[in-house]
């Protein structure tokens, strides 16, 4: 067992505590990671709002990163001393799993929003013995410290800041994943991303990242619309103000090749896919997301479709967008403020408001 100082959460819309628990030593496919920093996610979010199901009392955070402290007995490619980011959690065994889309595990939800390993075991405990739920997304981050499943972390170079990439294990990963993997969007194609918050902006430095000539920023607030336009966004549609399917086929010509909703806003989907040419793709992303009842002559002919993780393998796609930031092409950074661990209800503060796009959470 670990002593960890975890921010706990003990029922809907309850406020974070800190507290004291232990945390189980690694079993033999995992490692003890001691965390850097993790991301703050609208998945995390929607638990504290009991929009999406998790059990309690818990410990959220899924975009960890930091250094192995311990490895369990059966656990390959790592070492202690390694710096890594933390992914989802998948099983590695059901189909999906072992056709390389982990993203659609079998039993994703049960190991992503449980609080257990997938035999029901728990590894968090309080003070008074009492157990507290962990493993969410298979980490649990919140923490100075998670328990991971050695499949689910992925190896940072020594040359990047590892308080940055703890993002890449989800919401930056979504957003770029769903422009490259799953719409596959390729040069010159033209694409429009509703939505720039962190998950949209990265998939609008992904489009330019594969050549999009044609890069369509729509939002509501111009400040996110400005920072569009400087990572990579070609043309910029207010929602409050502009008929957006209108102008989209004006830019285009009669329509994009793409759309992605990051927002899960009915009727922002629908212009989406009005805006869309027959043949085009349209990807969903947003938590809330549902296709509302469109007539047929909408949607003849385009592919309307869920995306899960952005497609992404995270051992291979991971390490692909840090390449690209390294070479400049993908300056996520930009996305990023940092906060003290202990400000964590100030960083869901400022993400709700919209005043960071990313927070990240630091533990030193």
């Amino acid at each position: 067992m670990v002593a960890i100082t975890a921010a706990v959460l003990r029922g809907t819309d309850a406020p974070f505590t800190f507290e004291q628990l232990e945390l189980s030593s690694p079993r033999a496919d995992e490692i003890l990671v001691k965390l850097s920093a993790t991301g703050l996610c609208h998945t995390d979010l929607a638990v504290v709002r009991g929009k999406m199901p998790a059990p309690a009392p818990i410990v959220l955070g899924h975009e960890g990163a930091g250094i192995v402290l311990e490895i369990g007995s059966a656990v390959t490619g790592f070492a202690v001393g390694d710096r890594v980011a933390v992914s989802f959690a998948s099983c590695g065994h059901c189909a999906n799993c072992l056709t390389g889309r982990a993203a659609y595990c079998t039993v994703f939800e049960p190991l992503n929003f449980d609080g257990a390993r997938e035999d029901g075991s728990t590894t968090l405990t309080a003070a008074d013995g009492s157990v507290v739920h962990g493993n969410f997304f298979g980490q649990s981050s919140f923490a100075t410290h998670a328990l991971v499943a050695a499949r689910n972390a992925v190896k940072v170079p020594d040359d990047v800041d590892l308080d940055l990439v703890g993002p890449l294990g989800c919401g930056i990963q979504t957003g770029a994943g769903a422009i490259i993997n799953s719409l596959r969007v390729a040069a010159g194609d033209s694409v429009i991303v509703s939505g720039t918050g962190a998950v949209g902006l990265s998939a609008i430095m992904a489009a330019k990242a594969v050549g999009a000539t044609t890069i369509i920023a729509v939002d509501v607030l111009e400040s996110r619309l400005e920072t569009a336009r400087e990572l990579g966004a070609t043309h910029t549609i207010n929602g409050r103000d502009d008929d957006i399917v209108a102008r989209v086929e004006d830019i285009t010509g009669g329509g994009a090749d793409h759309a992605l909703d990051t927002t899960g806003v009915a009727d922002v989907i629908v212009h989406d896919v009005q805006a869309v040419k027959s043949g085009g793709t349209i990807g969903l992303v947003g938590i809330d997301a549902g296709v509302p009842a469109l007539p047929v002559h909408v949607v003849a002919g385009k592919t309307i479709r869920y995306i899960l993780e952005g497609d992404s393998v995270p051992r291979v796609f991971i390490p692909r967008l840090i390449s690209l930031y390294q070479q400049g092409g993908f300056p996520f950074d930009r996305l990023i403020t940092k906060y003290p661990f202990k400000d964590l209800e100030r960083a869901i503060a400022d993400t709700r408001s919209g005043t960071a796009v990313k927070a990240v959470l630091t533990m030193s």
